[in-house]
Formats: C-alpha cells, sequence, structure tokens
C-alpha cells in the first residue's frame, strides 16, 4: 500500500483519482476546500501551511505522490487573483513544502496544465513573478485582469515543473505534467452559466478529433500512471490529454 496526497479531491478529476488509487488500496489523503480529509483554502498561505501540516501528520512514513489538483476555471467569474494563487502557488508551495516527505519515499509528483497554456505569450510579465515564487509581485500584475491569467498560469506550471525535474530528481522523485482539454467536470459545467463560455467550449471541440468532451477517469488513468512504479524512467514531461486538440492545432511543435 502507498500513500498519495490529492488536491482538488472531492470532485472532478480528483474525484476519479482517488476512487481509482482506493481502488487498489492505496492510503489517500484528500485536501479540499470541502468533502475532504483535510479541508482548507488552498488560495491562502495559512490555508496551504495547514494543509501542509495535516498531510505530515497522517504520511509520517513519507508520501509516495502528490498531485496538486485544486483550481478555479478560466471564464467563470472568478477573480484573476484569486485564479493566480489557488491554480499556481496553491500546487507550487505546496509541492515544494511537502519535498521532504516525498524524498523519503521517491516519490512522484503530477502536476495539472492545460492544453490551453500553449494559447498564452510566452513574455507575458505575469510569468517572471510566477517563477519567482513572487505572489504579491504576481497578484498585483493579475489585479489588471487582463482574461488570461489563467492560461498564463498554466504554462508556468509547465516551465517550473521542467525546471525543477532536475533537482527533483536528485532526491528520487519524479514530477510530471498533464494537461487535459475541456473535460466533463463540474467546473466546465458550471461555465454553462456563463454567457459565451459555452461556445468557447463548443468551437474547442470542433477542433477536436474526437469532438467530445473528455472524461474525468481518462485523466484519471493518465496521472495514475505518472504516479506508478511502471513510469519510473519518466520525468520533467507534460501528457496532453485533450483528444488530440494540441496536436491538430500545433502540428509541428515537439
Amino acid at each position: 500500500m502507498k500513500t498519495f496526497a490529492l488536491t482538488g479531491a472531492a470532485s472532478g478529476i480528483g474525484a476519479a483519482l482517488s476512487a481509482q488509487l482506493d481502488a487498489e488500496d492505496h492510503k489517500v489523503i484528500s485536501v479540499d476546500i470541502k468533502d475532504a480529509d483535510i479541508i482548507a483554502d488552498l488560495s491562502t498561505k495559512s490555508g496551504r501551511e495547514d494543509a501542509v501540516a495535516s498531510i505530515a501528520e497522517l504520511a509520517a512514513d513519507g508520501l509516495d505522490g502528490f498531485v496538486p489538483l485544486a483550481g478555479l476555471a478560466a471564464g467563470a467569474g472568478h477573480a484573476a487573483t484569486l485564479m493566480t494563487s489557488l491554480n499556481f502557488f496553491g500546487a507550487v508551495e505546496m509541492t515544494e513544502d511537502l519535498r521532504p516527505l516525498l524524498a523519503k519515499n521517491s516519490g512522484a509528483i503530477v502536476m495539472v496544465s492545460s492544453n490551453s497554456g500553449p494559447m498564452s505569450s510566452p513574455d507575458d510579465p505575469l510569468i517572471t513573478p510566477l517563477l519567482a515564487s513572487d505572489e504579491a509581485a504576481a497578484l498585483k500584475i493579475a489585479e489588471k485582469e487582463t482574461g488570461l491569467e489563467y492560461m498564463i498560469g498554466k504554462r508556468a506550471i509547465v516551465y517550473w515543473l521542467r525546471r525543477h525535474a532536475f533537482d527533483y530528481g536528485r532526491d528520487g522523485i519524479r514530477i510530471n505534467g498533464v494537461a487535459p482539454g475541456p473535460i466533463d467536470t463540474p467546473m466546465v459545467a458550471a461555465l454553462r452559466d456563463t454567457p459565451g463560455m459555452m461556445d468557447a467550449v463548443k468551437s474547442l471541440l470542433s477542433m477536436t478529433p474526437f469532438e467530445r468532451l473528455g472524461q474525468p477517469d481518462e485523466v484519471a488513468n493518465t496521472i495514475r500512471f505518472l504516479l506508478s512504479e511502471e513510469a519510473s524512467y519518466i520525468s520533467g514531461t507534460v501528457v496532453f490529454v485533450d483528444g488530440g486538440y494540441d496536436a491538430a492545432t500545433r502540428t509541428d511543435h515537439l
């Protein structure tokens, strides 16, 4: 039996992954704003610190894996500052703080990006404070509400994990990512009530070879593989779980 910690475990991809790991008789420590082993607001520094302390109590012998899935969707009316704090800093700070527990067991980390990440500019000014772990500076830029903060944060997640794959690897920790497309989760369902957003989702699906939403289990399957020993020589990579959208729209990109 292995021990895994998941944020955003109460619904969507997190709930699917939790169920899969539980079915394999692993210990799953769930973290979310409600309906979880650990209740915490990961958009705040104190919430992250409390969550890490609680995970440490429940996983004193170390962690075999960590998946920070907690996040808010773009276009659902959330403040850009809130999305930035939760989606990026909620993932990265907890990953950093849990590193010693992961090193104990030569664990694996799977970060969550998005197939929308490449749609943002690599030169956006928000990238710099994100990668410098300067939350105050990042939030000051995010206050401008350009509408691109979600995508930029997801691009920065990929940069961060690739920049840290080497030094985490020296601790025996593998770090990878998944980049889902539109998935049939409560996060996407919430967009149905947002003017214009479902049209945007339908437009994305029209450019996807399979022309359908992905299912939470399809993303969870990929994450579970990346957490497993079967992926023991994979680190620093990002798997697009988007029905072929990225390949169809960025044909010549590796």
